[in-house]
């Protein structure tokens, strides 16, 4: 093992978060929550052996604001996580209920968290088949339709929210399940690019211009330090990478190196996503504004190797008592591009982006600043089907959900913030009245789902206070057209 540079002295001590003090659970995640579980059909679309059968499923409520029997009904669409997590980073939806008198839900997404249809053997192969957003679709209309009629709410309008992965199954909702769903916020969802419709290199190319508007020479920095790794390797000088990355493990081929690229691309991803003007401890802990300090970090050191390994430390070391990092330990490569994370969800996403979710971008040091890491359809196949023994259909999710084609659907908020690098793979423009797209200035991923903060852009203020206001006219028309079909005895447009 080579000589390794402790981290404590590549990261000055400012410009470091201390470790994020827990804070209790009902109040980071909103008022009333609680945790209660639903036996859930395995196979919603067989009559045969797993569609008798059932598993738990995971989701929380909060009837603090409702106003009961007659207030709307705020669904949250998990996504591919704990859904503590997302509802602990989704204040909005809780200010929005108390305005409008709401029953909060938030429902987690077969095969993550606590929701696993085979226990812990979920993930193994053969058992994950049951993993499809057709399924988990499935799953959040049969709650809800159990649920307001738990709750007395057969009459309730509901609206569909989520961000990111968890937007797109709120604009699914709406598209699939239109009688069950009556609006949708679906938040940073790349509706475009999970369907082969974007740009491969787009995504990569969105995240080196946040660091470039943050500082031009930052981006100058970062070519540099990989240049720079690039040509030590080709000269066989792998001790001078390991210790100037500090890395635990010496770096000791190419295979090394290609690692510790995807490990260090993997950090400016996760910092453009999450660069909101505050800090957070949604996707790891990060400082307010993690673009602009992780360029200061790289634009102090003389060393551009050795900046780097400080800009990466912001994502990887915020707590600053790291002394080296564990390259395939912290990142583990996966058919997902921007990284899967680590643990049993990133194994249930790498499934997902292995079968219906398209996620090919790839970075090619010309329209960005990472090294070339190509990722094509070729390359996924090869990776699927020796991990999991499955062929990706690339463009199933053009067929199933409509692609672009989305103009017959309606009651569907599409936001975006143009800082978020998932914005160009989203809809961002209106494609009728009611198919409506909303742009943050200033704003990362899903920032407008998060709550109100006075660090906020005024930009998110306006657009929540938009959403709110679409939203509100979705649930008095709803309502309104419930009334009707009461009086008429029959639901609307239906002819006798």
């Amino acid at each position: 093992m080579g000589t390794l540079l402790p981290l404590l002295l590549l990261f000055p001590p400012p410009l470091l978060l201390p470790p994020a003090a827990a804070a209790p659970a009902a109040r980071a995640a909103g008022p009333g929550l609680a945790e209660r579980f639903f036996p859930q059909v395995r196979d919603h679309f067989s009559f045969e052996t797993c569609g008798n059968e059932t598993f738990l499923q995971r989701y929380l409520v909060s009837e603090k604001f409702w106003n009961k029997g007659f207030g709307p009904i705020f669904f949250y669409t998990g996504n591919e996580g704990d859904i503590w997590t997302f509802a602990q980073n989704s204040d909005f939806i809780f200010e929005l209920a108390e305005e409008q008198e709401a029953l909060v839900v938030f429902a987690e997404h077969r095969y993550y968290g606590k929701s696993l249809p085979f226990g812990l053997e979920s993930t193994q192969l053969k058992k994950t088949r049951l993993l499809t957003v057709e399924q988990a679709l499935a799953d959040y209309a049969v709650l809800i339709t159990e649920l307001k009629q738990q709750y007395g709410a057969a009459d309730c309008p509901v609206i569909a929210f989520g961000g990111s992965y968890g937007g797109m199954l709120s604009a699914y909702m709406r598209m699939k399940y239109p009688n069950i769903v009556a609006g949708a916020l679906a938040a940073s969802a790349p509706l475009l690019s999970v369907a082969g419709l974007g740009d491969p290199t787009q995504f990569f190319r969105d995240v080196t211009a946040d660091f470039q508007k943050s500082s031009p020479g930052c981006v100058t920095a970062v070519r540099k330090a990989f240049q720079q790794i690039k040509d030590l390797c080709l000269s066989g000088a792998f001790d001078e990478i390991s210790r100037k990355m500090a890395t635990c493990n010496k770096i000791s081929n190419k295979e090394d190196v290609y690692q510790l690229f995807g490990f260090a691309r993997n950090a400016f991803t996760m910092m453009a996503m999450m660069d909101y003007p505050y800090k957070t401890d949604f996707m790891g802990h990060l400082p307010a504004n993690p673009v602009k300090v992780g360029c200061e970090q790289i634009l102090a050191h003389t060393d551009p190797i050795q900046g780097l390994a400080a800009l990466v430390g912001v994502f990887y070391n915020s707590s600053g008592l790291a002394q080296c990092y564990d390259i395939y330990q912290l990142y583990q490569s996966c058919a997902d591009p921007t990284g899967c994370g680590i643990g049993l969800d990133a194994e249930a996403w790498d499934y997902q982006v292995c079968t219906e979710i398209n996620l090919t971008f790839n970075s090619n040091n010309v329209t960005d600043m990472f090294p070339a890491m190509p990722f094509t359809e070729a390359m996924r196949e090869q990776y699927c089907w020796s991990k999991w023994h499955v062929k990706p259909r690339a463009h199933w999710l053009q067929t199933s959900f409509w692609g672009g084609d989305l103009k017959s659907a309606s009651n569907i908020i599409f936001s975006n913030g143009d800082l978020d690098p998932w914005a160009g793979g989203g809809i961002n423009s209106s494609l009728s009245p009611s198919l409506i797209a909303v742009t943050i200035k200033g704003g990362a991923h899903h920032l407008d789902l998060r709550g109100r903060n006075p660090a906020d852009p005024p930009s998110v203020t306006a657009a929540r206070r938009l959403e709110a206001s679409i939203i509100n006219g979705w649930v008095k028309s709803a309502g309104m057209e419930g009334a009707r079909e009461k009086r008429s005895g029959a639901p609307a447009g239906t002819w006798l």
